[in-house]
Order: C-alpha cells, then sequence, then structure tokens
C-alpha cells in the first residue's frame, strides 16, 4: 500500500495536507475518538504520533475522527489532516494533567453526540472508560508499556498505574498492546488476549541537511539523543556514558521534561562540564527533527519501560545505526542489528569503536531501515485499528473474560526479558 503525504510544515496552510489515501475502502464508515493524550498536531515520539498517523489515515477512508486535544501555545485549530479537533483544558501538574483531561473529554462524548468508537490511550485513563461506555460506545483501551516502572512515579503514582491495567481488564471491551512483551505480560498476569498493532515508520530519504548549519553540525559526525527527560528514559545514563568516552564527534540533545527539575539539572550539569554535548531543548520544527534523525551517525536510545517507541522507528526509518538500551521491547523493534547498553560503563567501548572510520555505520544504519519497512507500517497500523473498531461495533469483547485479578503465577521479568534466537548471553561491543 502506498500513499502521497505532505507533513504540515511544508504547506502554507496545514487544512490544505492531501489526506492519506489507502486501499479497499470500507462500506461502513464509523464516528471514531481518539481520547487521553496531548493530541495533534503531534511534536515527536509518543502517543500524538500514533493519533496523528493512524487518525488521519482513519479519516482518508471515511470515518469521521474525533480527536481530544489540550491546547498548546492558544492555538486550537477545528481541524487537522482530516481529524475533527476537540480542545479541553487539563490541570498543569504532573499527577493529574492527563487524568484531568481525560476526565473532562470522557464527559464530553457524554454529553455530545455520540461516538460509534472510542480508542482511549493509556491504561492510566481506564476509569474512564464506563462514563464512554455509559452510552454503550465500545472502547479498546491502549494500554502502552509498564507505566508503573517509571522513575517518576513516586508510591502511589505506581500503586495508582498497578490497579489501572487491573480496571483495563475489567472495563474495555479490548485492550491493544504494541509490542510482543506488553502483550505477554497482560497473558501472564491477567490471562487475557490483547491486540497486537505496533507503530509504525516512515521512511526517510534524501534529507536536506541546511538545518544542521546552525546547529554546528556535520552530516554523519555527531550522535543523536531525543527523549523526555525522565529516569526511565535513562538520558543521564548516555550523558554520563559520553562523558567518559573520548568520543570525537558531539552529542546531540534534545528534549525537556517540565516536571522533572531535578532530573533535568543534573543532566544539565553534566553536560555544561563538556563542550561536545550539545543541548537543544525541545525541537517542534518536524524538518529540522527529520535532518538531524537522518544524519545522525548513531541514534542513542534510552527509553526501559515502554513497548514499541516511535522516536526509536522514526530513527530506524531515517536509516540511522541504533544503539539502546537493553531491554527486551528495545531488542523486539531493532532486532539483531542493534547495539545494545545496560549502563554508562558499557556505552563507552561502543560509542569510541562506532566512530571508527572502518566502521559501516551505514551498514547498520540500512539494516535498521529495512527492518522498520518490513515490520512497521502506518498503513497497516491503521488498517489493524480499523478492523478492530469494525469488529467491536459488531458486538465482539472481551469483557468479562477476567475480572482484573492478577494471577498468583503471574509476569516473570527474566523469562520474559529473554527474545528467542536474538538475544545473546551478553551485549556483544561492535566489530567492523
Amino acid at each position: 500500500m502506498s500513499f502521497d503525504y505532505i507533513e504540515p510544515e511544508e504547506l502554507d496552510d496545514p487544512s490544505d495536507a492531501p489526506a492519506p489515501v489507502l486501499v479497499a475502502l470500507p462500506q461502513k464508515q464509523l464516528r471514531i475518538a481518539m481520547v487521553g493524550t496531548r493530541g495533534v498536531p503531534a511534536a515527536y515520539g509518543g502517543f500524538e504520533t500514533a493519533v496523528e498517523e493512524i487518525g488521519s489515515r482513519l479519516a482518508a477512508r471515511g470515518h469521521e475522527v474525533t480527536v481530544y486535544c489540550r491546547p498548546k501555545d492558544g492555538n486550537r485549530p477545528a481541524e487537522h489532516l482530516g481529524m475533527k479537533l476537540v480542545h479541553l483544558p487539563a490541570l498543569k501538574k504532573k499527577t493529574l494533567e492527563t487524568l484531568s483531561h481525560s476526565a473532562l473529554s470522557a464527559l464530553h462524548m457524554l454529553g455530545h453526540r455520540k461516538q460509534d468508537m472510542a480508542f482511549v490511550f493509556n491504561a492510566a485513563n481506564s476509569p474512564f472508560v464506563p462514563i464512554i461506555k455509559a452510552r454503550r460506545v465500545p472502547t479498546a483501551v491502549h494500554v502502552d508499556g509498564l507505566e508503573w516502572r517509571r522513575g517518576k512515579w513516586g508510591k502511589w503514582g505506581r500503586r495508582y498505574y498497578r490497579m489501572a491495567e487491573q480496571f483495563s481488564v475489567r472495563s474495555a471491551d479490548a485492550l491493544i498492546s504494541d509490542a510482543q512483551g506488553i502483550a505477554d505480560y497482560y497473558s501472564a498476569e491477567f490471562g487475557v488476549p490483547t491486540e497486537l498493532i505496533a507503530y509504525g515508520s516512515s521512511k526517510l530519504t534524501e534529507v536536506a541537511t541546511d538545518k544542521l548549519t546552525k546547529h554546528g553540525l556535520v552530516p554523519g559526525e555527531f550522535h543523536l539523543v531525543v527523549a523526555r527527560f525522565e529516569p526511565e528514559n535513562h538520558v543521564d545514563v548516555i550523558v554520563d556514558g559520553y562523558t567518559r568516552s573520548g568520543s570525537k564527534y558531539p552529542l546531540v540533545v534534545v528534549g525537556s521534561a517540565p516536571y522533572a527539575a531535578e532530573y533535568t539539572d543534573r543532566i544539565a550539569r553534566t553536560a555544561a562540564a563538556d563542550s561536545r554535548i550539545k543541548m537543544l531543548g525541545g525541537v517542534w520544527d518536524q524538518e529540522e527533527l527529520n535532518q538531524l534523525y537522518a544524519h545522525a551517525r548513531t541514534y542513542l536510545h534510552g527509553h526501559s519501560v515502554g513497548g514499541t517507541n516511535p522516536s526509536l522507528l522514526r530513527a530506524m526509518g531515517a536509516g540511522t545505526a541504533v544503539i539502546a538500551y537493553d531491554v527486551v521491547f528495545n531488542r523486539e523493534v531493532a532486532g539483531p542489528d542493534g547495539l545494545y547498553f545496560a549502563d554508562a560503563d558499557a556505552l563507552v567501548p561502543i560509542l569510541e569503536r562506532i566512530e571508527d572510520a572502518g566502521w559501516k555505520h551505514v551498514a547498520i544504519g540500512t539494516a535498521m531501515q529495512q527492518r522498520a519497512e518490513a515490520m512497521y507500517d502506518w498503513d497497516k497500523v491503521a488498517l489493524g485499528y480499523e478492523e478492530l473498531a469494525m469488529r467491536l461495533v459488531a458486538g465482539e469483547t472481551i469483557h468479562g473474560l477476567s475480572k482484573g485479578r492478577r494471577r498468583k503465577e503471574g509476569w516473570n521479568e527474566t523469562a520474559a526479558a529473554i527474545l528467542p534466537d536474538e538475544r545473546p548471553a551478553t551485549a556483544p561491543l561492535p566489530t567492523r
């Protein structure tokens, strides 16, 4: 399947963007709501990218897609790439921003035109599923990763996420996982099936280099990190490992965190002591981001608790060599051609070796791009969401299969960390 798709940033008026066109349009068009994210237009990574890519394709196939958004910079467009946008406020507090916005979104759905189907993103929003279902709207919850393992949450935050997982199992008509590891977790913990629908990746070719100049960057001669500054994304580990290395190419760090001041400050202090590190903060220009992804020598990915990560896929789609934190989710995505590290010490020799003139980083990047193209296709992802929506509207549901109680044997983290035929006893250093 193929289509012509223009990023909104390339147009004078984003509303002029041609909608993606997929084959075999469905006979029945649905009203579909997408709830629980910051909304669109997307910045980089996360659920927002998925909502934009999936929602625009569903809209192009004739469905009426409504995306619930949090206002940003006072900009409240009514539509984006064929999707209708509803902007509702949120409390600007770490523990309440997502929940307050999702609660308002569910109440808005209750008092307005009935939707045929709702996709709720993030298991944390599962307590609001009964509000949505009060009007008999079939609801699927995209459960995301193991959120209770995120370092930014305290004891009560972790307990809430554990409870939310149970509530998702009890209340949803379907659960969506984006990685086999997450599907295995829900199967082991609760004995329920999930719909395994991964994220997609867009192939980047012949990407310009003009926007690298202002940062003093040379194509192929810098390393890149793109992540929110949160402990489970290990930006601090990457920065620390880089400072210990003898790398001659700069490390470019893109990202920030509104609720992790202490963690962010610690990274900033480490970076300030090393002139090779360039802290760019948030980069919202999608073309600039594409240039960074496509022309980095390596993309360093420290995420550890999610499933299939869109930022990792974006780097793979750009044909960039991947050095990833060594967890099952990252190995599942990047596969045997990726390079892996478990701590700052393990990162040092990888960075130093990959800068050797004889090291074929381009070959690794090509393998990454081919893997992304073969396994992570946004067209197929959108069709998977559409097919699930049709089944749920027709009456299919997992509701009642489980009471949401965790099974005694449960999930074995040690066993889950092994990918057959892909994970060696120790991650090898790169060789020529």
